[in-house]
């Protein structure tokens, strides 16, 4: 087992929001206490619902933005925001790569700010090392000079992982990187991250709502819900057996590649409940159809049934 590059324990990231003119402010737990490692050459896959907390996730293991509480080393040591060593370590490429690239800046330019901002090399050096990164994406040189609205979507993603590359990191956050792309173009994108983490031995969190692509991609599986992890595991342990009736409920959505297996799609009434009013005890019960006096009652702790970790009273069998 390789000494891990991230460690997050009980991580939290907690807003306090405008109650109004008559109102106490709110208190938003948008990430409570989520605990993790991650292995260079590894990928761990963060999932859920929209506003489960995965994007928050994201952006406090890139330090985008401190956690209220617990603790995130990078390589041993207490990640700060700001540092020029956490951003040499860890990188993050968004969904939206049109988004996330200067519409006013030549691709050349977008590549080499990093550079320009965390390190002393010249600007041959800066263009060497552009360039070589857009050999290794799958971009033509002669792309330097253009301005990202001249490219593809599925282009515009391979500039914003070149970007994330360029100062070495040993880790990417991707978050959503596919899900605004076409599914051809998706597969090229995710054949190109396999090929990168492979040659480079990169360490992955792979952010996704898409369960059909984190089973072909992921060693390991963390599924969200309201803030709070309801169960982690091993991705072939967690897709064979799901034990939370909420990753039951996710893995009955996603499609079967083989029309001869039947699935019965298990369908969760009411709707996702408001981060500023969570239901008491296990956030869950008022969407579960195992759910008891004693759920609606106490929180579930995260502890080991079978072979994955659960928050649950009454995992499934």
């Amino acid at each position: 087992m390789s000494k891990p590059v991230v460690f997050g324990q009980n991580l939290s990231r907690y807003y306090e929001v405008s109650g109004g003119v008559f109102k106490k402010p709110g208190l938003v737990k948008a990430l409570d206490g989520a605990s993790f490692t991650l292995e260079p050459g590894k990928t761990l896959a963060v999932v859920g619902e929209s506003g489960c907390g995965k994007s928050t996730l994201a952006r406090l293991v890139s330090m985008i933005e401190p956690p209220s509480g617990g603790t995130l080393e990078i390589d041993g040591k207490p990640a700060v925001v700001g540092s020029v060593e956490h951003r040499k370590t860890v990188q993050i490429v968004f969904q939206n790569p049109f988004g996330s690239l200067n519409p006013r800046h030549k691709v050349g330019t977008i590549l080499e700010e990093p550079l320009r901002l965390n390190t002393d090399m010249d600007a041959q050096a800066r263009r060497k090392r552009a360039e070589e990164t857009m050999e290794r994406v799958g971009l033509r040189l002669e792309h330097y000079e253009r301005y990202p609205h001249m490219f593809s979507g599925g282009q515009r993603q391979r500039i914003a992982i070149a970007r994330a590359l360029m100062l070495n990191p040993r880790v990417l956050v991707l978050d959503e990187p596919v899900s605004a792309l076409d599914l051809s173009i998706q597969a090229q994108v995710l054949n190109l991250l396999a090929d990168l983490q492979d040659e480079l031995g990169l360490a992955y969190m792979f952010i996704s709502h898409d369960l059909s692509v984190v089973k072909h991609i992921a060693n390991e599986v963390m599924v969200m819900y309201l803030g709070k992890v309801v169960e982690a595991g091993k991705t072939t342990d967690l897709f064979e057996k799901p034990r939370h009736p909420y990753t039951a409920a996710l893995l009955s959505a996603t499609p079967k590649a083989d029309p001869a297996k039947k699935s019965h799609r298990i369908m969760l009434t009411g709707e996702l409940p408001s981060p500023l009013n969570p239901p008491k005890g296990c956030a869950f019960n008022p969407r579960c159809a195992y759910a008891t006096e004693e759920c609606r009652r106490s929180a579930p702790k995260l502890e080991a049934v079978g072979v994955t970790q659960v928050a649950c009273f009454h995992p499934l069998g």
